[in-house]
């Protein structure tokens, strides 16, 4: 099993939700947050006086998936969400010991 991090625009979280319900992937957490990365933020003009803004919004898509639709998985949100400009995000693949389904206590693949 999979946990699967993506960091990406918001406004490509819809697009992205719909690919991975393509793949038959039932549920997910969106989060959002702010971050940067090599894009180091930019400079915007308020009321006449210039600043920085370090941490750009961003959307955080956490899903847990089996080892065989992983790969399917990254790829999905890859072409979902990519712009082609800078700051389109990254994915984390981490490998998961464990998953419990609270309600039924069924474990592994079967609680996803």
């Amino acid at each position: 099993m999979k946990l699967i991090v993506a960091i990406i625009k918001p406004f490509k979280a819809d697009d992205v939700r719909e690919a991975l319900s393509e793949l038959g992937v039932s549920g997910m957490t969106l989060t959002e947050v702010k971050g940067f990365g090599r894009q180091k933020g930019h400079t915007e003009l308020y009321r006449g006086a210039e600043y920085v803004v370090d941490f750009l919004p961003k959307t955080k898509i956490e899903i847990a998936v089996s080892d065989a639709m992983a790969d399917q998985a990254v790829e999905a949100i890859c072409k979902a969400a990519a712009t082609g400009k800078i700051g389109d995000g990254k994915i984390f693949v981490t490998a998961l010991e464990q998953i419990v389904r609270i309600r039924t206590g069924e474990t592994g693949d079967s609680a996803i």
